[in-house]
């Protein structure tokens, strides 16, 4: 019998046109709301609140848990528990054999840490895929522009964000846990706010963002990324490049900020982990 080789993924049929629209792909989302709307920058006034299907159905005991809370404080050393003990994520214990033959799993934590050292790499690229998954808004960057698909740089990201390394623990069910528990604690507390926050992102080129129609003066549409890091503060936006985009994020697209978890993630630059697609945003130098 004759084996075929296997298909080139990067590489299309001759008779097959490359996709120069990658957002395509999707049509809907786990959320209940297609992905063209969600991507859109009207969506962010639509004042609409969203839940990853499934989640809180299958996770009653962590919003029990959490109801509990009286603080912001409480309600992640509840959230960190209810992790480690479904996931298994705490330290191992002392007869589950020698280090070097313990099995290592994958946590919410790593994924953020390994964003929080480089977004472009493969544990980001972990997090990208999961915006694909529950949202359908596919990356506009991945170590370079994800133009026209098939393409090496889009075969590297499709190799990054299915690496097994980083899918041994359901970690896009941590990651939709994650979510749900940041908007049940916006919902709660009213922080970092209600249904808008200010934030400002530093820059120094544009490959990371489209920019779209320009409005007037420094107004603008861009089309960020599918994942894109935001800071709470203009002054600490200045030091990560010379242009700053300045919007408001409505709260149901954070899937990250300050103060959400006990442990030390991100925040010691008051980082903001913003659901992407377009924004209406206002771009200038820094320092004027």
């Amino acid at each position: 019998m004759t084996t075929l080789p296997a298909p080139d993924l990067l590489s299309p049929a001759p008779d097959t046109p490359p996709i120069e629209d990658p957002d395509q792909w999707y049509s809907t989302s786990m959320v209940g709301i297609p992905p063209r709307i969600l991507a859109s920058s009207a969506f962010n006034r639509s004042l609409r609140r969203l839940t990853i299907h499934g989640t809180r159905e299958t996770h009653p005991g962590l919003f029990h848990l959490l109801d509990r809370s009286t603080s912001q404080t409480e309600a992640a050393a509840a959230f960190a528990h209810y992790m480690a003990q479904h996931f298994g994520l705490g330290p191992p214990a002392p007869d589950d054999g020698p280090a070097e033959s313990r099995r290592t799993v994958t946590s919410y934590l790593e994924v953020l840490r390994g964003w929080g050292a480089d977004s472009n790499s493969a544990k980001a690229a972990v997090l990208k895929g999961w915006v694909e998954s529950r949202f359908g808004i596919v990356p506009v960057f991945h170590k370079e522009p994800l133009g026209l698909f098939p393409s090496p740089a889009w075969g590297e990201y499709l190799h990054e964000k299915t690496d097994i390394r980083f899918h041994n623990n359901c970690i896009h069910q941590q990651i939709d846990l994650l979510y749900e528990y940041g908007q049940w604690s916006i919902r709660h507390f009213k922080k970092p706010g209600p249904r808008f926050v200010r934030l400002w992102r530093g820059t120094n080129d544009f490959e990371g963002q489209r920019v779209g129609e320009r409005i007037a003066g420094r107004l603008a549409e861009v089309r960020l990324n599918n994942l894109v890091s935001f800071s709470g503060s203009q002054e600490r936006a200045e030091e990560f490049g010379d242009w700053v985009l300045e919007t408001e994020i409505p709260t149901v697209k954070l899937l990250f900020f300050p103060g959400l978890l006990d442990a030390s993630v991100l925040n010691s630059e008051g980082e903001f982990l913003v659901i992407g697609g377009c924004y209406k945003v206002r771009a200038y130098h820094g320092y004027i």
